[in-house]
This record gives C-alpha cells, structure tokens and sequence, in this order.
C-alpha cells in the first residue's frame, strides 16, 4: 500500500499556489513539486507539514491509501 494525499485538491481554495502551500507547510517548494509528481515518496516532515497547513482537517481528509 502507497500513502497518497488529497492535499493538492485542497490547496485550491485556501492557498494561492503550490510555492504558498509549501511555505505554510514548512518544506522546500521543490519537495511539493516532487511529491505531486510521483517522483518523492510521502515522508514525516510532508505528513507534519500539511497537518500544519490544514489544521482543522483530519489525517484521513489529508491523506489515504492506494493499492
């Protein structure tokens, strides 16, 4: 099983772009742009970061996983 995110759905209304997201979420731009692309696996300082982002969702609104 993959860890997947629904987080760049999300971004949509409440950050302008994915260089905002990646400055509330606390990583480097270049780490967001790797993980929606498939090319970075989910790691730890993601998971935080986006709990950081989106305090008022759940893991399970952030996050799911795929086979």
């Amino acid at each position: 099983m993959v860890l997947r995110t629904k987080v760049f759905e999300m971004c949509n209304g409440e950050y302008k772009n994915l260089s905002e997201l990646a400055w509330a979420m606390g990583i480097s731009v270049s780490q967001i742009y790797r993980v929606r692309e498939g090319k970075r696996p989910i790691n730890q300082k993601f998971i935080l970061g986006a709990i950081q982002a989106f305090p008022e969702r759940k893991f399970d609104d952030l996050f799911y996983f795929a086979k």
